[in-house]
């Protein structure tokens, strides 16, 4: 039964964590455009590959990282200490975003 509580956590947090790390790659990089086009004095194909490769860089590294902090060592049993693991590490996960 506690091992259905841990598989449950797992199918809740990555979800969270996949549209997390999507929505501040999207801000992030929609807004550094401008100082890319700005740091490469107009040179749209530049700033553009620029921008790219920085955003699959932050995608590798967050997810990478939420990956690495996945595992759950809390015995789970009941409903409290599922939505307690999944706050620690959903907060803690946004932290580290932020």
């Amino acid at each position: 039964m506690a091992n259905q509580f841990v598989v449950t956590a797992y199918f809740i947090y990555l979800p969270i964590v996949l549209v997390l790390t999507w929505y501040v790659a999207y801000t992030l990089f929609k807004n550094g455009l401008v100082f890319m086009r700005d740091i490469f004095n107009g040179r749209e194909e530049i700033a553009v590959a620029t921008n790219s490769l920085f955003k699959i860089g932050f995608y590798l590294l967050n997810l990478g990282f939420a990956l690495y902090i996945l595992k759950i060592h809390n015995y789970l049993d009941d409903t409290q200490s599922t939505i307690e693991a999944l706050s620690y590490k959903i907060g803690g996960f946004s932290i580290y975003l932020g």
